[in-house]
């Protein structure tokens, strides 16, 4: 049959598309990265479970070598610098930034291994790209795209005809609302910082324009051209990326390197809530990953990192997603049913086809879902370490009666249907004596009593 093509939904052009690689030999991605002055969030957890199984996707299809994977590390930012001079307000500036990074950025690359998330190819730092970053502003003011004024210098955005594609906003719907009195020295109410001043306490480079600092949106096109090139195939991050941050990248590169495009396909993961609501730390379900992962913060206990990674991808990586003690546990026995299908055979196999052709639609890992459940033996194993769980296998399981518990289960469904409910509660009861939780939700589209059920 061979490999299906790969297609995904283009945020740029709206629309899903065959894949077309600008050269089949050097897959080239890049990925928006975390802003190192605090622990990851389980917001910032979702961009790096899915483009990690788009990592493995695309090096299944094309080859591990023939894959590049840029994932930035953003070490310099005003928040860093708030975060530094909170913590450590008796040290020099500098110093305590360097803490702050270092500390956040070492428990995020432990917080994504536990994930089960592969090392990017590269991970460059944004301090790493100054002289880079001078370079691309020296350019994008010698073509007019960009001025100095009030000590900083600006991006011109009615430079650029197309400003606003990605987003699909009017220039002109931007300004209507913008507070000008607030930013006077600007030509456009919606020009933004490419480089801005810095004193000689804050982090600060040499430059033609001063002691400055790059903007945010600066520093990713200048790493995304250094190790990627000036047009490459993916760009990826949050939804909550795609304006501003997105579209003055793509501002920049383009004006700068005279192209139509910067990538070929935007991949944008959905928003997060949490039981329903917002995450914010004033309504008080702020979570990281690190407090899943070591503490009792979430449902009173810690959960292994694969349940969180099949957590998230049980919802399809462009829809919303309510993360909620019940997904945890739906993930968790799921796991649980695979270690035990999967128990002594070898994970180095084939691929499950119709699996790979779900994949391959947009990763379209709901779907796939069912698929994975009909699967047992070396195939599931192989297939499940496709998408990075490897270790769930090495959880302490024992032997259960499926068919038994399956029959129980249904035989409490009729008796709840009959509103016996006495001797359903007691079909639940017998069964968590025996070790097995019983869990009920409704169908998301029939609206049905469904029952789910885990080994204690």
């Amino acid at each position: 049959m061979g490999e299906p093509r790969l297609q995904f939904y283009n945020t740029l052009t709206r629309r899903k598309e065959v894949f077309e690689p600008i050269d089949a030999n050097n897959i080239r991605v890049y990925v928006c990265g975390p802003t190192v002055y605090d622990y990851a969030h389980i917001g910032n957890a979702r961009p790096a479970i899915v483009f990690d199984v788009l990592f493995r996707v695309l090096r299944h299809h094309f080859g591990a070598d023939q894959v590049t994977y840029v994932r930035n590390i953003t070490d310099v930012d005003d928040k860093i610098n708030a975060r530094a001079a909170r913590d450590y307000p008796d040290m020099a500036l500098n110093d305590a930034i360097a803490l702050v990074t270092k500390k956040t950025t070492d428990q995020y690359h432990a917080d994504v291994r536990a994930l089960g998330c592969l090392e990017p190819t590269i991970e460059p730092r944004a301090t790493d790209n100054i002289p880079q970053m001078l370079d691309m502003i020296a350019s994008l003011i010698d073509k007019g795209h960009a001025y100095q004024a009030g000590g900083e210098v600006l991006f011109d955005v009615q430079s650029m005809a197309r400003y606003g594609a990605l987003s699909n906003r009017k220039l002109e719907d931007q300004q209507a609302g913008a507070r000008v009195a607030v930013e006077k020295h600007k030509r456009n109410a919606a020009d933004f910082v490419l480089w801005k001043q810095s004193t000689q306490n804050e982090p600060g480079w040499e430059s033609p324009w001063g002691l400055g600092r790059p903007g945010w949106h600066l520093e990713c096109s200048a790493m995304s051209k250094r190790y990627l090139g000036e047009v490459f195939d993916i760009h990826g991050g949050g939804l909550d990326l795609i304006f501003p941050h997105h579209e003055n990248e793509i501002a920049q590169s383009c004006c700068s390197h005279d192209t139509e495009r910067m990538a070929n396909v935007w991949m944008h993961n959905g928003y997060l809530q949490v039981e329903g609501k917002k995450m914010s730390k004033s309504v008080g379900n702020f979570i990281t990953i690190n407090q899943l992962l070591d503490t009792d913060t979430f449902g009173g206990r810690r959960w292994p990192g694969e349940v969180l990674r099949l957590a998230m991808l049980m919802t399809h990586y462009r829809e919303p997603i309510d993360f909620s003690q019940r997904k945890l546990e739906e993930a968790e026995n799921l796991l649980d049913k695979f270690a035990r299908k999967t128990n002594g055979h070898d994970s180095d196999g084939p691929v499950d086809e119709t699996f790979m052709r779900f994949m391959s639609d947009d990763l379209n890992f709901s779907g796939a879902m069912a698929q994975l459940n009909a699967l047992d033996g070396r195939v599931l194993a192989s297939t499940l370490k496709l998408l990075g769980f490897e270790t769930y296998r090495q959880a302490a399981t024992r032997s259960v009666d499926e068919e038994m518990i399956a029959e129980r289960i249904a035989q409490r469904l009729l008796l709840i249907g009959e509103k016996n409910w006495t001797e359903a509660d007691a079909i639940r009861d017998a069964l968590l004596s025996e070790g097995i939780q019983l869990k009920d939700g409704k169908d998301p589209e029939t609206g049905e009593r469904v029952t789910s059920w885990v080994v204690l």
